[in-house]
Formats: structure tokens, C-alpha cells, sequence
């Protein structure tokens, strides 16, 4: 266990709501959400503490949320401003590290175990990376620190929001045993009832389980729960992080009742695909088409077909009509994309000297 590590998890609170209560104070005080109109299918990417009093949950449609909380604001959000704005951060950090894996806009993990700022404290730079986005970006982060990335994690939502929580290895197995398995990454609800029905509930539970019957309910992921358990996590703080595929998706505010229909929108869906790649330079890394389809009753496929020759929406067409005839049902959401294979060394021919 590499316990000499310092790791830092920095996470903006209500990241989307908090830029817009930052540009407009009159929200400061009300409940308010990102996300679509409520007469459409769209849901919550964030809602501010305000309205989380009510039940108000990202990813949650915003037909419920304004069903819970009848006062809330939604606004149509603004990605030129989160973007900008997660750009700031990332010159802050990388004042103290150029050791940061983001997993998000507004998420980042920081490896700071070689900085010599703040003769090495990696509570200090923490504190000092709050204090700078809070003068400089306007808004507040929360952060955990510790000696792995699975407690830093943890640690950076245990004192949510405007939160600093650090576990040193010394209190590791102390805190690690009080963590719920539903703060462990890939633990869902069928999960968390899967291991309630073991009479595991926290970390603490999971350490007394026996192995062989976890290995019994989770397969391969039973290694990963044990060492989680145990505050074991050797992961690497991963600077580069692999765009594998780029893809374009809708939901359609009503059902498309067959498969013309969903012919009729694939066009659309492959222009904005189009404009999404333009300027990015992945063609050389295409290596599959796929297309994804929803429908009605949440039932999903997905195909996908290698790419041999020159790109061909007629691809696309053809893996429509074989998604559509695996249910053939009503369809709520269509997917189309490109899976894309690891970009190629470049190799270097030297003349002969």
C-alpha cells in the first residue's frame, strides 16, 4: 500500500448552479436547477443546496423535480461559462501539481506528494486551492485529502459544501471502516440490496464478510470491494485519460412510433455528429461505428460494426433497422457514434548519418 502518497480530490459545490448564482446573486437564496423544460423528457444536471431540501437530485427529470418543488427555477445552463470557468481552476492547480487526472468539468484528482509548496502539506495546498478558486472563479469547492484516491474521494463529500476533510494514513482504517459501500465507485442500488441482504451497510461490515462469499455475488468485483474495504487503493493519479469513443445522442420529447420515424431524425443526429468532430482530428483513430437506441420501456441495445473503408452513413442506416428489430417497439432515444482505438506513436525516420 502506498501510504506515503498525498492525494487531493477537489470537487466544485453544485458546480452549474453555483456559476449562475455567482452571475446573478437574486438566486442565491431560491431554489434553482439546471436542466430542460418540464414539458419535455429532460432532466437535472445539477440543483443548488436550496432546492436538494427538496428532494431535488441531479440526473432526476425535471417534471419531478418541479412536481417536489413547485418554487424551482430551472435555467437552460450555460457551457461556454462552466468550461471557462473549469479552465480556471485547472491553472490553480496546476500552480501546486502537473500531476491531475479530471474526471469531470468541476472534478479533478491532484497528486501532490512531490510539490514543495507549503514545505510539502498537502492540507495547506488544499486549503489554498479553496481559497483561490473561492477569490479568483467566485465559487466554492469541497476537498479531500489522504493517501489514495478511493478515500480522498470519499473524504472531499464528507463535509459538503465549502468542505476540507483530511484522513491521514494514521486515521485511515478508522475513517475507511465508517464509509458507507454505497460511497464505493460501481456500487449502485441492486448492488447496495445485494450486499444488505449479506448484512453489509458500511465498510466495516465488508471487512468481516467472507471473501468466498463475495467472490459468490460480485464475481471479479469482489477483489476490488475487499481492498476498498480495507482503505487499499494503489490506482495512480493518471494525467492522461483516453477519449475512447465520440457520440452524439437525443431523446425525443415523444416516442418515435417506428422505424421510418427513426429514419427520418438519423440525418440530424449525423450532422450534429459531424459538427462535433470537426476540428478534432480524429479520423485516424476511428475504428468502429455504433449506434445505441432506448425505447419505451427502457429496454436498450446497442450494435456496433468495424469501420473497413471510407466512412458511409449508409452504416448508420443499416444499424438502425437491425436495433429497431430487436424490440420493435416505440423509440424514446437514439445514440450514434464512433468508437475510437488509441492514437498511433509517431515514428520518426532518421537519415543516415
Amino acid at each position: 500500500m502506498l501510504q506515503n502518497r498525498k492525494i487531493i480530490h477537489v470537487d466544485a459545490d453544485c458546480f452549474y448552479a453555483a456559476i449562475e448564482m455567482r452571475d446573478d446573486p437574486s438566486l442565491r437564496d431560491i431554489p434553482i436547477a439546471i436542466g430542460g423544460p418540464e414539458n419535455t423528457r429532460s432532466v437535472l444536471s445539477t440543483a443548488n443546496y436550496a432546492a436538494r431540501v427538496y428532494g431535488v437530485r441531479s440526473a432526476m427529470p425535471t417534471s419531478v423535480a418541479k412536481r417536489l418543488c413547485p418554487a424551482l427555477r430551472v435555467l437552460p445552463g450555460n457551457m461556454h461559462k462552466y468550461r471557462t470557468a473549469s479552465e480556471q481552476m485547472h491553472v490553480i492547480f496546476r500552480e501546486f501539481t502537473d500531476i491531475i487526472e479530471p474526471l469531470s468539468l468541476d472534478e479533478a484528482y491532484l497528486d501532490v506528494t512531490d510539490s514543495s509548496h507549503f514545505q510539502g502539506s498537502a492540507t495547506r495546498i488544499a486549503e489554498e486551492i479553496r481559497s483561490r478558486i473561492w477569490l479568483e472563479v467566485g465559487i466554492t469547492v469541497s476537498a479531500g485529502v489522504a493517501a489514495n484516491k478511493f478515500i480522498a474521494k470519499v473524504a472531499s463529500d464528507w463535509d459538503k459544501p465549502d468542505g476540507l476533510t483530511v484522513v491521514t494514513p494514521e486515521k485511515q482504517f478508522e475513517f475507511v471502516s465508517t464509509i458507507p459501500v454505497k460511497s464505493i465507485s460501481g456500487i449502485g442500488r441492486v448492488a447496495q440490496e445485494k450486499l444488505a441482504v449479506l448484512g453489509v451497510f458500511n465498510c466495516a461490515d465488508l471487512q468481516t464478510l467472507d471473501f468466498v462469499v463475495l467472490q459468490k455475488n460480485f464475481g471479479s468485483m469482489a477483489f476490488r470491494l475487499s481492498q476498498f474495504a480495507l482503505g487499499i487503493d494503489d490506482r495512480p493519479v493518471s494525467v492522461s485519460r483516453e477519449r475512447k469513443s465520440i457520440s452524439v445522442e437525443h431523446t425525443f420529447s415523444k416516442d418515435l412510433p417506428d422505424l421510418k420515424e427513426c429514419q427520418t431524425v438519423l440525418p440530424i443526429l449525423l450532422s450534429d455528429l459531424k459538427k462535433r468532430m470537426t476540428g478534432r482530428n480524429f479520423e485516424s483513430q476511428l475504428s468502429k461505428y455504433y449506434l445505441k437506441m432506448k425505447f419505451d420501456d427502457f429496454k436498450q441495445t446497442t450494435i456496433e460494426q468495424p469501420i473497413k473503408n471510407k466512412l458511409s452513413d449508409d452504416v448508420f442506416l443499416a444499424l438502425l433497422q437491425q436495433a429497431y428489430e430487436r424490440y420493435r417497439r416505440p423509440v424514446r432515444l437514439i445514440g450514434v457514434g464512433y468508437r475510437l482505438s488509441p492514437p498511433k506513436p509517431l515514428q520518426l525516420t532518421l537519415p543516415f548519418s
